[in-house]
């Protein structure tokens, strides 16, 4: 179904929120976490009709409201999650995924966020968690602005990395900081070459 999907949306959904997506090449063979900051219910849409390959999105289970909506999620590689608690459910499906050697797309902040400047919001321990526990690489991903009717959105990815120093250690609350620390500063690192990018052409 999800092939399904890419084909036969594919052409009105690029003409009505076309988008560029510069550094496809960064992304590795087989798993890694790709974390990326969010502006709207569209980025996973838009991300898995610019690849080719499947990929899994941790999603809020607001999303799965209906039975039409659900099927298209779930088709689309989309993980339910509930926010509110500890989704022991979501957290093994997740695990799963990236022991099968498939890729898993996670908005560490949680919710989304389109300030002014694009700014990192408060992010979460998922990715941090995943990456030291699955052991693979965390590939971070910048989107421009938030999608809007016929206006391109550039989407920027970046060089994969590990957090190699973390693996093998008792994940407190305090070493998920740290972890944490390290991928804000690689995404902030390419949040801030996509904005000196772009300014360059303008």
């Amino acid at each position: 179904m999800f092939h399904f999907y890419q084909f036969t949306l594919c052409l009105p959904i690029r003409t009505c929120f076309p988008a560029k997506i510069i550094g496809k090449e960064n992304l590795p063979k087989g798993a890694c976490i790709i974390s990326s900051n969010h502006t709207s219910n569209l980025d996973a849409i838009l991300l898995a009709l610019h690849t080719w390959e499947k990929k899994y999105y941790l999603a809020k289970k607001e999303l799965f409201s209906n039975k039409m909506s659900s099927s298209f999620y779930k088709s689309l590689g989309c993980i339910k999650i509930d926010r509110e608690k500890s989704d022991v459910n979501a957290i093994k499906n997740s695990l799963k995924v990236l022991k099968d050697g498939k890729k898993l797309v996670i908005f560490p902040e949680g919710t989304r966020v389109n300030k002014e400047n694009m700014e990192m919001g408060e992010v979460k321990h998922g990715v941090a968690m995943f990456a030291t526990k699955a052991k693979v690489p965390v590939v971070p991903m910048f989107i421009s602005r938030k999608p809007k009717l016929f206006r391109r959105t550039k989407i920027f990815i970046g060089k994969p990395f590990e957090l190699e120093e973390f693996y093998g250690k008792k994940l407190s609350s305090e070493e998920l900081e740290k972890a944490s620390n390290v991928i804000v500063e690689k995404m902030n690192e390419l949040r801030e070459y996509a904005l000196n990018s772009l300014t360059k052409k303008k």
